[in-house]
């Protein structure tokens, strides 16, 4: 088995990073450093003797990174980006273990050094520098012992080298645009989401965040064009604080796009999880109906029974009602004194429990905006059985909605109710605190019309990296979608969510047997992750483990090639079934590989890529199939 013995790397790994020296203040020099790992990252501070401003720098294996940038934050108090001196150091090592539910792998280990430094500035304000340095990047974050007020800014920034690439997208409130590639420094003036991706000399550089929450407000990037320097901007102008404060981490992933892809450094950061009995999440398919029948859909109990048996059939354990199904102004009275057990979801709840389907149900965030409104509906769908909810339209990132969130996470979790947020922020650590929420939207997905190949192929190294992601592949009933059927099936793999909704039509399945097949086996939660090559916006071979099978997913973006990809993971021989493009549809191949120094050629048409299973080899066996 693939890593067959974590526990004793990471053993070896703490040893190894308890033995590097604290390295101490040097007061001529003014400037501190933060190891990690051996060919990890390390910080790099500097604190300006005339202005007392401080910078952060990353370097890796001797080349920058990330450039010299501002650190600091203004309150309405003071102004701790300035006039400030060095009272102290305090160094240690943070070890974790801990589980998820969903993700890119469900047991983590987590290893990081932490510095922190403590400044004094102006009229004896005090301000914590928390930086913490891992294997895959490098985090920090601001605490203010004191009661210095609202914040009124961060004076935070990242400056990139000259010549660094960038994949930007720009700014929205609801995190759905596309990806373009930039120069970093000619990029145009605009306000840009975060994740944000940078290759520069030292490697792949993703600018996020972690631990955000009520307590704060939601960051972007700013950019005038003919720099390469990314500035900090957030949603509100004042942030209100009450005490002592304590802002979510500037998370800063660093290596080969391997690393980057890999990484689970933002939910390395967050808090622990506040959910004692996980053993009702359960990540998997979902026969998502909106793009499959509109709002008829949503409003039909025997158009809802139909998807039903076809996901039965299928072994899909869920189907989602969406937006229409209590929207009917003859589907009840709220003056009833039974509403709202009127409705027919209880009896599709029904319905499905019987051939092993739960029910997820689409509601808008207007019905929830309100204790008195959660009280009712919340409760209410679990009497009712339903599995999950698909909570819409948030579009925003201030400390008001960001504090919304920080009520309906416990209610739903109080309430066992999976949650699926779209129209919203993205994750920032939030799976592993609320290890319910299994994916949300935040993407520029496939219910657009306007997607293109190199967003797709851009957003594993983007916006997936960072959790969950309910992109909703499979729509091979539409027209517009930019990819090849294989290519679109790959992405049930290449796409990471706890909840992966599924947005074909049952006849657009039906049509592809070999698609039906493989989405029949391939789960949505993983034991491992393994990039196996590629490049934003040109292509991408993502690999995940679930126990004893290796899952593959594959894309390009532009002209037809042959994808050549090393299977260094596998050890043994080993059984690969692709799904790829063939004359006529979809066509399956077997391929007998012996790993570690075995490779998987399989050719794609333009805009085209492939699905695959790979399983252990023995005599007679044909199929990978369970």
């Amino acid at each position: 088995m693939p890593n067959a013995t974590p526990m004793r790397l990471f053993t070896a790994l703490l040893l190894t990073f308890c033995l590097l020296p604290a390295l101490p203040a040097r007061a001529a020099a003014q400037s501190w450093t933060i190891s990690g790992l051996p060919g990890g990252p390390a910080a790099e501070l500097a604190l300006d003797p005339e202005t007392g401003a401080l910078t952060l720098a990353v370097t890796r294996r001797g080349a920058r990174v990330l450039e010299p940038s501002p650190v600091g934050i203004v309150t309405e108090g003071a102004d701790l980006s300035q006039g400030l001196r060095l009272l102290h150091r305090r160094d240690r090592v943070v070890a974790e273990h801990y589980t998820t539910t969903a993700g890119k792998r469900l047991k983590r280990s987590a290893l990081v050094r932490e510095a922190v430094l403590s400044f004094a500035g102006a009229a004896g304000a005090r301000l914590d520098l928390v930086v913490r340095v891992a294997r895959d990047g490098v985090a920090y974050r601001y605490r203010l012992p004191g009661d210095h007020g609202a914040v009124l800014r961060e004076t935070s920034a990242f400056t990139l080298a000259q010549d660094a690439t960038a994949w930007l997208a720009r700014h929205r409130r609801d995190y759905e645009n596309p990806f373009v590639q930039y120069p970093a420094t000619t990029a145009p003036a605009a306000d840009y989401m975060v994740p944000a991706l940078f290759e520069t000399p030292g490697g792949h550089l993703l600018i996020t965040e972690s631990a955000l929450d009520g307590r704060y407000s939601g960051p972007r990037l700013e950019h005038e064009a003919g720099t390469p320097t990314y500035r900090l901007r957030l949603w509100d102008e004042r942030v209100q604080v009450a005490g002592p404060l304590e802002t979510p981490w500037r998370v800063l992933i660093a290596g080969d796009l391997a690393t980057v892809t890999e990484s689970t450094l933002v939910d390395d950061l967050a808090p622990a999880s506040r959910v004692r009995d996980t053993s009702w999440i359960r990540p998997d398919q979902v026969l998502w109906t909106w793009l499959a029948g509109g709002r008829e859909a949503g409003q039909s109990l025997e158009i809802q029974k139909g998807y039903v048996d076809y996901a039965a059939e299928r072994a899909w354990p869920y189907v989602a009602v969406d937006a229409g199904w209590y929207f009917l102004p003859d589907q009840w009275d709220v003056t009833d004194p039974d509403w709202p057990a009127t409705s027919w979801i209880p009896r599709l709840v029904e319905y499905g429990r019987a051939k092993d389907v739960g029910i997820l149900v689409w509601i808008h965030f207007r019905d929830l905006d309100t204790p008195e409104e959660r009280a009712l509906w919340l409760p209410t769908l679990s009497r009712w059985g339903v599995r999950g909810v698909k909570i819409d339209f948030m579009d925003a990132e201030s400390q008001e909605r960001l504090r919304w969130y920080d009520e309906i996470l416990p209610a739903t979790a109080a309430n066992k109710l999976m949650v699926n947020f779209h129209g919203s922020t993205i994750p920032k650590g939030v799976h592993r605190t609320w290890p319910h929420v299994m994916t949300m939207e935040g993407v520029h997905g496939g219910e657009k019309r306007t997607l293109t190949t190199a967003h797709l192929t851009t957003l594993p190294f983007t916006r997936n990296v960072v959790g969950s992601m309910d992109y909703t592949p499979m729509a091979l009933h539409r027209p517009s979608r930019p990819t090849s059927d294989a290519h679109e099936l790959g992405l049930a793999v290449t796409y990471e969510s706890g909840l992966q909704n599924l947005a074909g039509t049952v006849e657009s399945y039906r049509a592809r047997p070999e698609a039906e097949r493989f989405l029949e086996q391939v789960p949505t939660a993983w034991d491992e992750t393994r990039l196996l090559s590629g490049r934003p916006a040109d292509h991408v071979v993502l690999a995940r483990r679930d126990g004893d099978r290796w899952f593959i997913g594959a894309g390009i973006a532009g002209a037809a090639r042959t994808l050549d990809v090393p299977l260094s993971m596998l050890r043994g021989r080993w059984l690969v079934e692709v799904v790829r493009d063939g004359q006529s549809g979809l066509v399956r191949e077997s391929h007998v590989i012996d790993g570690p120094r075995g490779r998987l050629a399989v050719p794609v048409p333009d805009e085209g890529g492939y699905a695959a299973i790979a399983c252990r080899w023995r005599p007679g066996i044909t199929t990978c199939d369970r």
